[in-house]
């Protein structure tokens, strides 16, 4: 999709970090990251910032240092269109299919995976207290854009400057000839990877066969559509549902079941229970969300007191707004998009008339982004932070229908060195961003240089670099006393002492495309 259009991305850079506590091994300082506060963001910059290690909790964007915090945290995804579910997975579909059906109860919860699946998140609330933005809005509404007509030659003392009045809340942006257009994948969207093996994995280019038992079973999924669909802002999930029903209805018996022959199946009318799933945006809050905000809200106070141990008094619902209903992308609608469109919303599952859990998610240009879940505790014995994530797969499938490019599901981070974080491996295919070049790198590839090395650069190739590195620190977009200007202009009209050494590290963080979208305020 084009990055340009729109209002801009507006971001507020912070630095790296004092060390937080960590989460997972409880060192005190060890947790160490760099840190900006997102104003407003495109989901396109957004994209492009989680494929350069870069992650969000509320309006709070951080990136791990690496090569120092206690605890490296890999981006990670999954390649939702070849996934494959394993036999843990299968049993906690079976079991969720059991207990709607026929009301069956099992209390054992599996060992083999974690209870909660997104437990990491948790820590990075406190990030948006200590670091929230003192801007006010008006000082972040552009009035106009200063163009150095000879940017590039920084030696001449007068700059000549051509200023164009541009309209609050109508600045459009000129799109980066160089930045992926639609379709393209972006510079930090390369993977690594090795010759797939004969055999494995089907022929996508080619029709499989029908048999009869399969157009049995397209009939039964067929009338499906009418009863067991999830919802959306309150109306049936039916986009792309035709064509994903389908298409799973000519899986050739000797194939394993996809993850829908275990999520769409035809429940009897007499079933105990009924499991609605809706998808409604967070931000800016829908209706649909307003009206179900306080009853979402109490299912997490619960399960940060009941999974986390968190005192009464500290999920409070302030803390659950600014950490998992505030969210800096803008919303965007474009015709070639998901229905739903692109931003950020609360997946909801209702069981007979109830919300027992809500999985948090950005949907992106490229991928369904998991933020958090939290669920009702009563229900734990549903494994619901693995069932959970297995339906925002099927859900990035999907979307995957209507928005071609929309293809994985980005799981946030994989911790290899806390043992308890290791079950995100599991869900296969899935890879691993590496964290000096920014090129995805097969999980298996690099789960042997995580038990050398806590850090690894996962690209094998010495002389690759960062392809996205700052090149030309002067044309890094600054705002400044509501001017949009380039950085070497910027740079001239600056009084005091020089900010470049915290311009370029910023730039370098961000990379070189974001950084000539996005707008640095500087007051």
């Amino acid at each position: 999709m084009a990055a340009g259009g729109g209002s801009p991305s507006i971001v507020e850079y912070f630095g790296g970090e004092d060390g937080y506590r960590c989460g997972y091994c409880k060192n005190e300082t060890g947790n160490l990251s760099h840190g900006m506060w997102a104003h407003s963001m495109t989901v396109q910059d957004y994209q492009d910032l989680i494929d350069r290690g870069w992650r969000r909790s509320g309006k709070y964007v951080y990136k791990p240092i690496m090569n120092q915090t206690c605890c490296p945290q890999y981006t990670i995804r999954c390649q939702a269109l070849r996934f494959q579910t394993s036999k843990s997975h299968k049993k906690v579909l079976k079991k969720m299919l059991k207990f709607i059906s026929k009301g069956d109860v099992s209390k054992v919860v599996s060992e083999e995976e974690p209870m909660d699946s997104h437990i990491e998140d948790v820590v990075s609330s406190d990030f948006a207290y200590k670091s929230e933005s003192q801007v006010s809005q008006t000082e972040l509404t552009p009035l106009n854009e200063d163009h150095a007509e000879g940017a590039e030659n920084e030696d001449k003392d007068n700059v000549e400057t051509n200023v164009k009045k541009v309209e609050s809340g109508s600045l459009q942006i000129p799109v980066d000839k160089d930045a992926a257009g639609p379709g393209e994948p972006s510079h930090s969207s390369k993977t690594v990877h090795a010759p797939p093996k004969p055999g494995k994995g089907a022929d996508l280019s080619k029709p499989p066969c029908r048999k009869a038992k399969d157009i049995r079973k397209e009939r039964k999924l067929q009338k499906l559509l009418q009863n067991q669909m999830g919802t959306l802002e309150g109306s049936p999930l039916q986009a792309g549902h035709q064509a994903l029903l389908s298409q799973n209805s000519k899986t050739p018996t000797n194939q394993p079941k996809s993850i829908e022959d275990f999520i769409f199946v035809s429940l009897p009318d007499d079933a105990p229970h009924k499991l609605e799933v809706r998808v409604v945006r967070s931000s800016p809050p829908s209706s649909q969300f307003k009206a179900t905000f306080q009853e979402s809200y109490q299912v997490y106070k619960r399960y940060q007191m009941v999974i986390h141990k968190d005192p009464p008094d500290k999920p409070t619902i302030n803390q659950f707004t600014r950490f998992l209903c505030d969210s800096p992308l803008e919303a965007e609608n474009p015709p070639n998009g998901p229905e739903c469109g692109y931003g950020s919303f609360h997946q909801q599952y209702w069981l007979d008339g109830k919300i027992i859990a809500v999985g948090v998610i950005d949907i992106l240009p490229y991928c369904v982004s998991s933020v958090y879940l939290y669920y009702d505790p009563d229900y734990s014995f549903l494994s619901l932070g693995v069932y959970s994530a297995l339906r925002e797969i099927a859900f990035t499938r999907k979307l995957h229908e209507k928005a071609p490019d929309l293809c994985f599901y980005y799981m946030g981070f994989y911790i290899h060195s806390c043992p308890k974080m290791r079950y995100k491996g599991q869900y296969r295919p899935s890879d691993l961003l590496c964290p000096e070049t920014y090129v995805w790198t097969p999980i298996e590839q690099c789960l042997p240089l995580l038990e050398l090395s806590k850090y690894s650069r996962f690209n094998q190739d010495a002389k690759a670099v960062d392809e996205g590195r700052i090149k030309d620190l002067g044309r890094v977009r600054v705002l400044h006393k509501r001017t949009i200007m380039p950085y070497s202009v910027y740079k001239k009209r600056r009084k005091g002492p020089s900010d470049e050494a915290s311009v370029q590290q910023y730039a370098s963080l961000v990379g070189q495309t974001c950084s000539e979208r996005m707008l640095l305020f500087r007051s």
